[in-house]
This record gives C-alpha cells, structure tokens and sequence, in this order.
C-alpha cells in the first residue's frame, strides 16, 4: 500500500527518486523518505512526515544531496504512528545496512527481543526497523557477505515484504528481495531501477524484470543478477512494457480520474477487440479453449471491491448465458474460511493490479485445493497472472486515480467474453445470436461516449447535493449490481455516507433510514424488474426521500414518478452496467469536487491493497 523507488546509474539520483515517489503518490501514503550515497560518502538520509511536496522542498527537490545510487519510499503507517522517525528508509546503528520495506513482517515483536538481547537499540515503532537490523545482524556475523545476509534474513521472516537495501560497503550495488509484495527492476544499459508499479520507471525504461517470491537482485549500473533463497543464479528474461509514459500523466484534465472517465471508451474498445477477433471471440491466448471451458462444473469468483461488484454483475450473466452456476465471493473472507472447491471448478480472481494480496492468497488457496485459476487482471507479469493457470488481461492501460473507472468497465468487458464463450462452447447461444450480444458489445465505446456528453447534467445536480448527509442506490438484478459500485463511488471519493440495497429489502429495515431530503437513486434498466422497482422508489418518496432515477432512453414515464432522471443508450439488458456506472461515476466525481475534496487521494485510502 505504500511504495519503493530506487536507483544506480550514473545521474543523480535523489531527483529520479523524488520523480518516481509523485508517480506513486495513488498508493496511498502519510510519510516519505530518501537515502541517497555517493561513492565513500556517508549516505545522507531526509525524510518527512505528510505529503511528498514537503520533502521535495527539503530536499530542494533533490538538488541538495548529491549522489548517484539510492533508494525511497512512501510510507503508510502500520506499525507506528505517521511520523518522521516511522518514515523510511531505516538503518542500523551504524548506518552499514539502510533499507526501505513494503508489507508487514508479521513476527517483529519476536525478532526484535532476539535483536535486543544481542545489543541492538530501537529508534521506531517499525517492523521494517526490526527487518533492517536482523540483516545487519546476520551481516555482521556472515563476514559482511551481503547477499547471504539477506538469504539468512529471508528465512526468518514471516510476513510479507518487498525490500531494497543498501550496504555502505558495497557503495555500487543494491540488493533488492520479495515477498507477496510488489516490485519490478528496470533497466537499461547504463543504470537500474526499482519500484513498486510502472508508472514510477516508465519515462526511463520499458524493459523490466519481475522478481518471484524468495527471491532476491543485486543491482549494479545496466546490469541486474538474480538469486534464489539458496544462493543460485536464477535466470529471467526481462518484459517489455506496452503503456504509454503519457498515460500516466493528467494531459489537462484536474485529476486524474475525470481523465480516466474519459478513457473508458478506448479502454473498453480496446479489451474488447483484443478478444473479438473476425466475427467471434478468441481466448486462445487466455489457454482456455472450448474443451476446457465445457469440463468446467461451477464458477467461483473471487476479488475486493470494485472488481468484486463486477463478480456480482458476472454471476448474473454468466448463470443466465451459460447456465453454470456462480458464486462470488469477497476474497478477505475466501481465505478464512474452508471453501468446498472441486477440480471441475474454476476460481475467476479479479484485480486491478494483480497485486491485491486477499486476492492473490485466494488464488493460491484454490490451487492448493486442486481448482484451476483464471485471473482477470490489468498489469502483465503481475503476482497473480504469474501464478494463475489461465490469464485474461484487460487493457485499461496505468489506471492512477484510487477510484478506479476504467479498470472496472474492462473488467466487465472481459466478463461479458467469457460468459458468452462459455455459452456458445456450450451451445446454448448460435452463431445468430452470439452476433446479436458482440454488435451491443461494439456499440459500447461510442454509447459512453454519449452519456460523457451530458455530463453537465450530473455536475449540476452533484453541486445541488453536494451537502448531503446519507445517499441510498437501489435496483433489482444487475441494477443492484451497478449500484453497489456506484455508491463505493459516491463514499469513496466524496464521505457522503452511501449504500446499496436490492429494493426488495427496503421493507426489511432500510426504508426507517428514509427522512426528508434523504437522496435516493434507483436503477431502472433491466426491463423486466423495473415495475417493481419504480414501486420500491414510490414508496420511499412518500416518505420524504429525493429520487433520482436512472433509466434507459425512451422510458421517459418514470419522470412522473423520480424528480430528476438521467438517460443511457439502450443496450441488451446484459450489458447495461457499462452504461449506467458512467453517470455514477460522474456523480461521484462531481460531488468530490463541489465538497472541495482530494478526488484522486482520498483519506485513508490506496490504489493498491497489498497487506492485509
């Protein structure tokens, strides 16, 4: 949830560190820190609680420590209070071992009492202190061997981590090791780098090395070698990465979210003609082919969050496309539990970043089980595509803002090919109508193009709520699905307090929420369930609530009934949750920026969530 930057090469390094901190700043973060050393210099150390500007200006935005390797970091607070002394990088007593940490080392109450029994002192109320000084430890006692010290480090670590260290006797290398936590190496030929995600390297490079658990870097100026936990070279072919460095950048727009709204149509055109090849749909990259998908006996569906309510919108489509029964799960409980799994089933993980580490433990869970895994993910050569059976990438492209948009909108994309594959191997749909879904399909891009057309509708009626206490999201079948998502959206970004019912449990408790000016929005697209839901909306006006109802183009009798509407493109009823969430979203947005929010670093929040 935070995030590591580092460097060896032969510029400066504290302005690349400081650069490639802003392009993680979506992680989420309270604190910030660099270490930076130049040949037999002492390392210098600078670090700052709060925003990253604050050590940019400290720091002269790098200008001020000179040195040509080094490492950073942005911290969120786990263990310990946001502080300065909390923030990264740490060191030991002498300053031999310095080091930046990502995750949790689980075990640091036990590790720290061994240290202090051999005459280490504390300064933080980190485990990442507690880390730093047991590789010190085992460096010292090692003969200063570096890549052993962290080897004997590793072995006695539970928990998660990603780790760049630096040794003051090795002025011209760093040591890099991972654990369940995210980090990639570039490189080129004359330096190295390291981070979290790709956004902080890609305007250096787009050759990158992914490091598997357990294992462990020495980085040197353009050369990267790689070791297993018993000290052998191990071999790796560096990736190439295909996003744009502009892409991650706002290119006029405020923030970075209302840019990635506006993304949505290429990104799901794009998702979409990656698969939809020549008149049909082509997973053979994904390796699930017409015989596998037919073996298949259930669905499991795994994620968190956004990715989890694109799993409740595939359980309505999948079991009525495919008839294959569908369960969605929430992956922080997947993995507390004892799944009953088989292996006729097959385990659909959602994510985002391929990084999240519920997700990724549920994976790993399913296999362990005898299940096979499809992951649905947007980053190549992340964890959990690299440890999936089949993989099925989306094609969003950096996606910066902590809300996501348009990773979520691929992922429904992805959904919609795989319930309709899973249909036609199974002949339930012809050639006819598997033509009929892929032309509504096709016609998405330009439909939410529309919808962005009229976006000063929603802007004026967020600025007319801007204010409000409660927001309730209410609809049947995949409406409730949509709703879900866009009332994370609304209580993400904006604190308005938001939920999402199923409108037939209004009248299980919810509707004694409903008082004067309570704002209420109901999703009326699916055509045979809308009846009931403009009753359900009815219901809660007569007791004072504001409605807002959201409909498709042509039902314009619901405006009788809602005191504001908003109108999509018709589609098949299937596919309405790509339409409907962009006024939601747009909503959410808007009413962020009418309540004078950070839309793009909500409090308490991060892009990606890998710890627990």
């Amino acid at each position: 949830m935070c995030g590591i930057v580092g460097y060896i090469g032969n510029e400066q390094a504290a302005p690349i560190l400081l650069n490639g901190l802003s392009k993680l700043e979506y992680r989420g973060y309270d604190s910030a820190g660099i270490a930076v050393r130049d040949q037999e210099a002492p390392t210098q150390m600078m670090k700052s609680k709060g925003r990253l500007k604050l050590l940019q200006q400290k720091t002269d935005y790098g200008n001020s420590i000179a040195g040509q390797c080094g490492i950073g970091h942005t911290r969120w607070a786990t263990h310990g209070e946001p502080s300065e002394v909390n923030a990264h990088p740490h060191c030991s007593d002498d300053h031999a071992v310095i080091a930046v940490h990502n995750g949790i080392i689980d075990n640091y109450v036990e590790l720290k009492e061994k240290l202090v029994k051999k005459g280490y002192t504390f300064y933080s109320d980190t485990d990442t202190e507690v880390a730093v000084k047991l590789i010190d430890y085992y460096y010292k006692k090692n003969e200063q061997d570096p890549l052993h010290a962290l080897t004997e480090a590793m072995t006695h670590f539970r928990g998660s981590y990603a780790l760049a260290v630096m040794y003051q006797d090795y002025p011209d290398e760093i040591y890099v090791a991972r654990k369940d936590s995210p980090m990639i190496i570039g490189i080129t030929d004359k330096a190295c780098y390291i981070a979290s995600d790709v956004p902080a390297i890609l305007n250096h490079t787009r050759s990158v090395f992914y490091i598997d658990n357990m294992e462990i870097g020495r980085l040197r100026k353009g050369e990267a070698v790689f070791y297993n936990i018993d000290e052998e070279v191990v071999e790796k072919e560096p990736v190439t990465i295909t996003w744009d460095a502009a892409a991650a950048e706002k290119a006029g727009f405020e923030h970075f979210m209302m840019k990635e709204i506006y993304e949505q149509p290429k990104a799901v055109s794009d998702t979409l003609y990656h698969y939809y090849k020549e008149n049909t749909i082509d997973l053979t990259e994904t390796g699930l082919t017409s015989d596998v998908m037919n073996a298949f006996h259930q669905i499991i569906i795994v994620a968190c969050g956004s990715a989890y309510h694109v799993g409740i919108t595939a359980q309505y489509v999948i079991e009525s496309l495919a008839h294959i029964p569908v369960r969605v799960e929430i992956a922080s409980e997947f993995r507390y539990r004892d799944p009953l799994l088989t292996p006729e089933d097959l385990v659909v993980v959602i994510s985002q970043s391929g990084e999240t580490a519920d997700s990724l433990a549920a994976l790993r869970e399913a296999k362990e089980r005898g299940s096979k895994t499809l992951a649905i993910v947007n980053v190549v050569g992340s964890s959990i595509a690299r440890e999936a059976d089949y993989v099925m990438y989306t094609m969003a492209g950096p996606e910066i803002a902590v809300a996501t948009t348009k990773a979520y909108s691929t992922q429904l994309i992805a959904i919609y090919l795989l319930a309709l594959k899973f249909s036609y191997s199974r002949a339930l749909i012809d050639d006819t109508k598997l033509q009929y879904y892929l032309q509504n399909l096709a016609k998405l891009p330009e439909q939410i193009e529309k919808i962005l057309e009229d976006k000063e509708r929603i802007q004026w009626f967020a600025a007319k709520f801007a204010n409000v206490k409660d927001a309730f999201f209410i609809g049947r079948g995949i409406d409730y699905s949509t709703g879900l998502e866009g009332s994370l959206k609304m209580k993400e970004i904006s604190y308005v307090h938001s939920e999402a019912y199923a409108a037939g449990e209004l009248k299980h408790g919810t509707i004694s929420l409903i008082e004067d000016g309570t704002l209420v929005i109901g999703l009326l697209t699916q055509p045979t369930l809308q009846e009931k839901t403009l009753s359900n909306l009815v219901e809660v006006k007569s007791r004072g609530a504001y409605l807002m109802g959201l409909t498709t183009f042509g039902n314009y009798t619901i405006e009788d009934s809602v005191d504001f509407t908003v109108y999509i493109p018709k589609t098949d009823a299937m596919f309405t949750n790509s339409l409907a969430i962009i006024p939601l979203q747009l909503l959410g947005y808007y009413m962020s920026v009418a309540r004078g929010l950070d839309v793009d670093k909500p409090r308490n929040l991060a892009k990606s969530v890998t710890v627990e």
